[in-house]
């Protein structure tokens, strides 16, 4: 133990002495969380709305202000023919266009439904997609007022996101990349860091053996990684005041397994690189970007093909995502999550295990 709290000395000191480290541990989480929270976003609000009424009534002047006086919608323009209004979804001034027919009021007043064409810009298909949900809403509002009864009275109640906020749903997922981030390439530079420097060949001629090298590094950046979880779940909390429904403690003891994962990829991408520039590149490009892209951080799992539906299954983020939304959003503990938990702490002790076999291979 003594030896192992010498190193644990050891790497604290080192870092409190480098002046460049600390704002990146300390700091740089903070405000990456800030920028992430607000631009990771899938909300769409004033979608670029053109209209061509042909029809020229009190009905379909009614219609059109049923749209701007929703909260969806900004009218961008107003066009008297078919061709100007595809001009404008041509050149990205409006992403939905509506077309009023001549006859609506006629066809209103005659019992039956006013026929009305919707036109969405499929080339941002996000936007385009909520605009036509947003559309077929304001107009089926604009049927109840106008007296139209619909065969099927749809009364949704929406559970753990009432408002169907995307912030509170993605910055939590923000967390955890920083998170990842943070303790994996830390860990993956300093031990790279040994070696460049050539300190790695004067602690293998002390009596240090391998675990206590291993573990002498991975606790000082699992306590960093701790405080980086304390400094910026407040923001989460009180910035973007993103509700935590479950236990703080709850959501604590579950991110170690996670951190378990990360710092042994970490140590495993220090056992393959040579410098701290390959460190970094392999941390960015092979370790961090499919996570990002096969955890469901930023794409739904299952709407990806069952190949990588079935490699998602080796993504330690995948779990830690589950986990964290379960906590913030839906309130559950471990009488829930146990299996994702247990999961993390499989996957990070296998992880440990294969990085201290090639870190003792390197050693020797």
């Amino acid at each position: 133990m003594r030896t192992l709290i010498n190193i644990l000395v050891k790497e604290l000191l080192q870092l409190r002495r480098d002046p460049k480290i600390l704002p990146i541990l300390f700091v740089a989480p903070v405000m990456q969380l800030l920028i992430l929270g607000y631009a990771a976003t899938t909300d769409v609000r004033q979608v670029e709305l053109a209209v061509c009424d042909l029809d020229r009534t009190a009905e379909s002047r009614e219609l059109v202000e049923s749209f701007t006086r929703s909260t969806y919608f900004r009218v961008t323009g107003a066009v008297d023919a078919q061709p100007a209004l595809d001009a404008l979804l041509r050149s990205g001034a409006a992403r939905v266009a509506l077309t009023i027919p001549s006859g609506y009021a006629a066809q209103r007043s005659s019992g039956r439904p006013g026929a009305v064409q919707l036109l969405a810009d499929g080339a941002d298909a996000m936007t385009g997609t909520l605009g036509l949900s947003y559309a077929a809403s304001v107009l089926q509002s604009a049927s109840a007022l106008a007296g139209a009864r619909p065969l099927i009275e749809l009364r949704p109640n929406v559970l753990y996101n009432p408002d169907l906020v995307s912030r509170n749903y993605m910055v939590p997922a923000t967390l955890s990349m920083i998170l990842m981030v943070m303790t994996m390439l830390l860990t993956a530079m300093a031990l790279v860091r040994e070696t460049e420097m050539g300190t790695m060949e004067q602690l293998l001629v002390t009596p240090l053996k391998p675990q206590h090298l291993i573990v002498g590094k991975l606790i000082p950046f699992a306590l960093v990684g701790l405080v980086e979880f304390l400094t910026a779940l407040p923001v989460v909390l009180f910035w973007f005041k993103v509700p935590l429904s479950g236990s703080f403690v709850t959501l604590a003891l579950l991110t170690l397994p996670f951190m378990l994962c990360t710092l042994g990829l970490g140590l495993f991408i220090s056992t393959l690189a040579q410098t701290q520039q390959q460190a970094m590149m392999l941390t960015a490009f092979v370790f961090i970007l499919p996570q990002m892209l096969l955890s469901g951080f930023a794409f739904p799992i299952q709407n990806m093909p069952w190949v990588f539906q079935i490699l998602t299954y080796l993504v330690p983020l995948r779990y830690y995502l589950v986990i964290l939304r379960g906590v913030f959003l839906k309130g559950v503990g471990f009488a829930v999550l146990w299996p994702e938990a247990l999961t993390l702490v499989v996957m990070g002790v296998g992880i440990l295990l294969l990085a201290r076999v090639r870190f003792r291979r390197r050693l020797e």
